[in-house]
């Protein structure tokens, strides 16, 4: 009998579905480079409208997506504004610092929302001796603070202070998809208060690859010059883009499904183990479980121990356990992987006591 797998590590891991995999093989191609690829500007168009704004650029991966975004709106030596639990702080490899150039000022938050005042006081006053502030950058939903989603109030606002002091937004839209599946909205409305979005065909979607750049046509006219310079450039890549634009069209309705699995297996969890939802909101808003082990429970023990029976957490902020549900992930999975996380939850626990 085999071991059914329940792999709750990230969203990243979503397969294509055999209709996925058919558009891609029927896919109409050409070369990208020189701007002739029909399913990938067909993609590219689409995003563009779906988030209303001029001009969107098919890249490999989301990191390429921020770091496009972060060189064309500063110079080298500039500074630039982060949450300081943000992705492109932690899971980047200091690329903007390798690619742009530019250093980072960090503001922590309580669940993705720097506080406006704090971002003020960060803005470099026009001394030589000061780099010069130069973008800031929020992320939608955000990971670390567990699948957070930033509002569209607070965005509105930032939008605000940015245009106060002439400095661009952009937003990491990796699963900027949940956000608007929750918050009921369309992705255009969001988008109005960011200069330029990356956001993610690859995690919730189930697309196998690719991100999209979205901004003015100057904007992605620029990140095109950045994406070369990377090598981001890729011939047929229609390929792939057939598989996004699958992704938007049939998956994305289903994303509140993976909003509810997460909060079923939270309430599972907590119900019958001490363990708590650490999410920094208190809530689970999208898709992500922070999971706070608490100090007689090593998080990494109950990582392995859930292994051993084929169920597969992250390891989150601290010493925290991550999970992170998706379309892969049948709601029939979730009382199992409750069963799985809690029992070895108490076997640890009663080896302590």
């Amino acid at each position: 009998m085999t071991t059914t797998i329940i792999d709750v590590r990230s969203d990243t891991l979503t397969k294509p579905t055999q209709s996925m995999r058919l558009a891609m093989s029927e896919a109409l191609v050409g070369d990208d480079v020189y701007g002739e690829d029909p399913t990938v500007n067909r993609l590219q168009d689409s995003i563009a409208e779906l988030f209303g704004k001029e001009s969107a650029l098919f890249v490999p991966t989301g990191v390429m997506g921020n770091q496009l975004a972060i060189a064309v709106h500063t110079q080298r030596g500039d500074e630039i504004i982060v949450e300081s639990e943000s992705h492109i702080f932690h899971y980047e490899t200091a690329a903007p610092a390798i690619i742009a150039g530019v250093q980072m000022y960090c503001i922590p938050s309580w669940k993705g929302e720097m506080p406006l005042d704090s971002i003020k006081e960060a803005i470099r006053p026009p001394v030589y001796y000061f780099p010069k502030t130069s973008l800031i950058c929020i992320e939608q939903t955000h990971n670390r603070h567990g699948g957070t989603i930033v509002s569209l109030d607070y965005m509105q606002s930032l939008h605000a202070l940015g245009q106060e002091f002439n400095l661009p937004i952009h937003c990491d839209g990796a699963r900027i998809w949940n956000a608007c599946a929750a918050a009921n909205v369309e992705p255009h409305v969001f988008a109005q208060y960011a200069d330029t979005l990356s956001v993610c065909l690859s995690k919730g979607l189930g697309a196998p690859i690719g991100s999209v750049l979205i901004g003015s046509k100057e904007h992605i006219e620029q990140a095109r010059h950045w994406r070369k310079v990377l090598g981001g450039g890729m011939r047929q890549a229609g390929i792939l883009a057939a598989a996004g634009l699958h992704a938007i069209e049939h998956h994305r309705s289903m994303l509140q499904e993976d909003h509810e699995k997460a909060a079923l297996f939270a309430s599972l969890i907590t119900q019958d183990s001490q363990c708590i939802i650490a999410n920094s909101s208190g809530n689970v808003e999208s898709n992500i479980v922070i999971i706070d082990c608490g100090e007689n429970v090593n998080p990494s023990d109950v990582q392995a121990m859930c292994e051993k029976k084929s169920l597969f957490l992250s390891m989150g902020r601290g010493r925290c356990l991550r999970t992170v549900f998706h379309r892969d992930i049948s709601m029939d999975m979730i009382q199992t992987a409750a069963d799985i996380f809690c029992s070895s939850y108490r076997i640890l626990e009663n080896a302590r006591t």
